[in-house]
């Protein structure tokens, strides 16, 4: 069995878009993949909720407990680790990464970024997309590296901006698209494991 790691930090609405595919396509028996934990950098977390409500075990490392972004990644790593991964997956989760964790992670950790990349990396995305007056604007699905929001491109969708959008408007529509690229970029990289 392979497992995938997924990392969050809020609602876990990617995560739990991702479980659900997972379960109705039935990645376990299809593939021989499942979600094996999900990890939190905080202890409130509502996604935690229902990663323990679809018995996915979960764990909590407070990253202000820690001195450091490395000495917490290292501890993040850790406790990933301990679950063999084949794919850590970012859904949500608002922490930048040192070097050192992506490199651990080279080539099996993945991120959703609500813009179309190159576009608009980092935070804000949907205003800064509005005040730029852009057309159109997005998801992305890419693998992480060092460099944030420019790794290899897997998977992408485009959403009109509308003329009365606000960043509001514009990220709900964002999210649906999100729910329908994460668990199809995940899927088609599980069938490669």
């Amino acid at each position: 069995m392979k497992n995938i790691v997924i990392l969050i930090s809020g609602g876990g609405s990617n995560m739990a878009a991702i479980v659900k595919t997972a379960q109705q396509e039935q990645w376990e028996r299809a593939y021989g993949v499942r979600i094996a934990a999900v990890v939190s950098n905080k202890a409130d977390a509502k996604g935690l909720v229902f990663a323990r409500e679809h018995g996915i075990a979960t764990a909590v490392l407070d990253h202000k407990t820690f001195e450091s972004r490395e000495a917490f990644d290292a501890a993040l790593a850790q406790a990933i680790d301990q679950y063999q991964p084949a794919l850590v997956v970012l859904a949500g989760f608002m922490r930048i990464l040192t070097p050192g964790f992506v490199e651990h992670y080279a080539g099996r950790l993945i991120n959703i970024h609500p813009s179309l990349l190159p576009a608009f990396t980092g935070l804000h995305t949907h205003q800064r997309a509005i005040d730029a007056g852009c057309k159109f604007a997005g998801v992305t699905v890419h693998q992480v590296t060092a460099e944030l929001d420019v790794g290899p491109i897997l998977d992408q969708a485009v959403v009109p901006v509308l003329p009365d959008d606000t960043a509001q408007t514009l990220a709900a529509r964002v999210l649906t698209q999100e729910h329908i690229i994460y668990p199809r970029a995940v899927r088609n990289l599980v069938r490669a494991l």
